[in-house]
């Protein structure tokens, strides 16, 4: 059986794929599977990959034997615009308008048309097509769902957040199964509808007690203090960056902070390495920054408290790790899917919910919710709780075994 998994445009889409491959290999040890995704992600996910081939015992070499995955570079362009803007707003904001949308819109549609171009040649020879091919969610899956349907080959896609995206919404209708991260109302959906939670990495899962003052010790901050660890995802998220840079002297009043301030920012961000002091290389302050940390599993582990986006995936990771959440969702993503996704956890008392523009115009908010949940265990322990209910650590599984039924 050959199976094409296909996802990218930003990390939320990659680990929940790799994971679905991971059990995909663990189910049916023989499957030949396929990997698109864009130039962005392609070494990050060729790497992954091949560690995977390696662990379940089969060959997967970069160069040299044959590969069980095989990782292909697929053109990616998506349509940008901004929730919550009229007609007119366009041109108020005429500067925006024409640098990040006419500019990067025209730039990109020549990117998908060479990735329908793409997909329809290597999805055309009946000798080299796959059996089933999963998307997983966002616009690099598009080009390829759509010409999947146009020669027949069954598809499932996966919409991990409360609200379905453009390139879900265009697909669903010829898609086999439409598998759903978060719970919906199943009295009004397709019967094609899934719920399955969304996929994370094994090592997301509570730690405790000591396991966590273990994790303090490695990343070098004191056992005794509580943890804040702040991320906005691998990019980063600016405002938040810049509201801990007015927040932060006062944050470390009460509590060790660990920033991952993202690849994209980090340099706007250098100022705050004063906070950070090193001897000897042994962290002598209760600050510490990174442009991006490999083992988010650990960091968020251990940490008391996480202010992060509001993206599904690194919900999904939050949920699995039982931890208590400051969520500051960013309001003008398309779909608004992360404000739906922040707004559904704050109705079921699973995480504190600040929306980026108060951050914008008021940091002390931040700063006093972060403190109020620092210096209350008890309320901690309440959201940890409740949002771990939301977790699904069968999600991959249950994908896998979607994905393989499909053909």
């Amino acid at each position: 059986m050959k199976v094409l998994v296909v996802g990218g445009g930003s990390g939320g889409h990659i680990t929940p794929a790799v994971a679905v491959v991971r059990e995909i290999l663990e189910m049916k040890p023989r499957t030949r599977v396929e990997f698109w995704t864009d130039r962005k992600y392609y070494r990050n996910v060729e790497k992954i990959t091949t560690e995977i081939g390696v662990n379940t015992g089969r060959e997967s070499k970069l160069s040299g034997k044959r590969k069980y995955i095989r990782v292909k570079k697929i053109s990616a362009g998506k349509l940008r615009r901004y929730a919550g803007w009229s007609f007119l707003d366009y041109f108020r904001n005429w500067d925006i308008t024409l640098k990040d949308l006419i500019f990067k819109n025209f730039i990109d549609l020549f990117r998908i048309i060479l990735a329908f171009i793409q997909s329809f040649i290597w999805l055309l020879p009946r000798t080299t097509r796959p059996d089933v091919i999963f998307l997983k969610g966002g616009y690099v899956g598009l080009p390829v769902g759509v010409v999947a349907g146009w020669l027949g080959i069954p598809y499932v896609i996966h919409e991990s957040d409360a609200a379905t995206g453009l390139a879900n919404r265009m697909l669903m209708k010829k898609a086999q199964v439409v598998a759903m991260g978060v719970p919906f109302d199943e009295d009004e959906a397709p019967r094609k509808w899934k719920f399955v939670g969304t996929p994370v990495a094994p090592e997301f899962r509570p730690v405790g007690v000591a396991r966590q003052k273990s994790l303090k010790k490695a990343f070098g901050f004191s056992t005794s203090r509580p943890l804040v660890v702040v991320t906005g995802g691998s990019q980063g998220a600016l405002h938040i960056d810049e509201a801990m840079r007015e927040i932060l002297p006062e944050m470390l009043k009460f509590a060790s902070v660990g920033l991952v301030a993202g690849r994209k920012h980090f340099g706007e961000m250098l100022d705050l390495k004063k906070y950070e002091e090193w001897d000897k290389a042994k962290l002598t302050s209760d600050f510490r920054m990174w442009a991006f940390n490999t083992t988010m599993s650990e960091l968020m582990g251990a940490a008391d408290v996480v202010i992060s986006r509001a993206g599904a995936t690194t919900v999904a990771e939050l949920a699995a790790l039982k931890k208590a959440v400051i969520l500051v969702p960013f309001e003008k993503l398309p779909g608004s899917h992360q404000v739906k996704n922040a707004e559904k956890m704050a109705t079921m008392g699973a995480a504190e919910v600040i929306y980026d523009e108060r951050v914008v115009r008021k940091p002390e908010v931040l700063l006093e919710a972060t403190e109020r949940l620092v210096k209350s265990e008890k309320k901690r322990e309440e959201l940890g709780e409740k949002l771990h209910e939301m977790a699904r650590p069968e999600a991959a599984r249950l994908l896998a075994e979607i994905v393989l039924k499909a053909r």
